[in-house]
């Protein structure tokens, strides 16, 4: 473990020097989605450091940050390798995209822009768990295929459900957010409250899962329900630092049908649109049970899962 993650640190370094402009590349003429830009200090002026304090917790910061991002690969690499035996000739997980949550505004159901995923690439989320009924069977799927995915959870859910999310977090999936109560919408409530079940979400979740919550989310991801966002929460998430993630295409398994029928309509909206962010419910049952023939579909058509987790938070620089 040790020499992978030196090995990955290493790697990792000069990738990110090599890299053109995206998810793991620090700075970059424009912005693309998952971009990293730059920032400056507080008051804009210059900050005379005579005796190169700066420049040493600069580099001592961002050495931490590549540590830190090396080891949440190394965990990921590691959990992998050691399971490679179970999942030979099975869908599982082709990489991991690691995405910069800052001014992250994704999926075209809602934004111009979406993650840069590659043909037949597909990002698999799932909303407003956790739930004892539906999720369980969920996460069995998904392992059995060795297949990893990003759980938006409802705060309140979490708190009730604590077990389930830990179990989330230790199969290898990211635990990402979706407010506290889920309004319909969020939009449609004053400001104020909405900030409030935004923030206590983010304290629900990380207290559900780690056990403490602190000033921020520990994953800085963010769905709206029902994607109802308004531009002053969108403004007041992006200064947050908290990245918001619409979809590309969704089940439409809010509605009531046959797990077959959901398979061929997802699947026909995938096979239309080619790559990315699939929007599906774990807390419903015709999900749970679509699952295992979606998945095996997703590894006879040849598209391959996409693992996301956010990037180490950044430090602004010192001159």
């Amino acid at each position: 473990m040790a020499s992978t993650l030196r090995s990955t640190t290493r790697s990792l370094t000069r990738r990110r020097a090599e890299l053109p402009c995206g998810p793991l590349r620090q700075s970059c003429g424009g912005r693309r989605a998952g971009e990293r830009g730059t920032r400056a200090s507080p008051d804009g002026a210059a900050t005379r450091d005579p005796l190169g304090r700066g420049r040493f917790l600069t580099w001592g910061f961002a050495m931490l940050s590549v540590v830190r991002l090396a080891f949440v690969l190394t965990v990921f690499v590691g959990a992998t390798a050691a399971r490679a035996g179970d999942c030979d000739g099975k869908l599982g997980t082709s990489r991991v995209l690691v995405v910069d949550p800052m001014g992250l505004q994704v999926g075209t159901k809602h934004f111009p822009q979406t993650l840069d995923l590659a043909d037949r690439e597909v990002v698999l989320t799932f909303d407003d768990g956790p739930l004892p009924a539906t999720t369980p069977s969920v996460l069995k799927t998904l392992a059995r295929e060795c297949v990893r995915a990003t759980f938006f959870v409802i705060g309140r859910n979490a708190a009730a459900h604590p077990d389930l999310v830990r179990r989330e977090i230790a199969e290898g999936h990211t635990v990402a957010h979706h407010s506290m109560t889920h309004p319909m919408t969020l939009a449609d409530i004053p400001y104020d409250k909405a900030v409030a079940d935004i923030e206590k979400g983010f304290k629900a979740d990380d207290r559900a899962a780690y056990g403490a919550s602190g000033a921020n989310p520990r994953v800085p991801f963010f769905r709206f329900p029902g994607f109802g966002a308004s531009p002053e929460l969108l403004d007041y998430l992006k200064q947050r630092g908290i990245g918001v993630f619409g979809a590309d295409l969704w089940a439409s398994d809010w509605n009531p049908m046959t797990p077959e029928e959901q398979l061929t309509l997802v699947m026909t909206r995938l096979d239309h649109a080619g790559r990315g962010i699939i929007l599906f419910h774990d807390t419903r049952g015709q999900t749970a049970k679509m699952l295992p023939a979606f998945l095996a579909a997703l590894k006879e058509k040849g598209y391959r899962v996409v693992h996301i987790v956010p990037a180490p938070p950044r430090t602004a620089a010192v001159h």
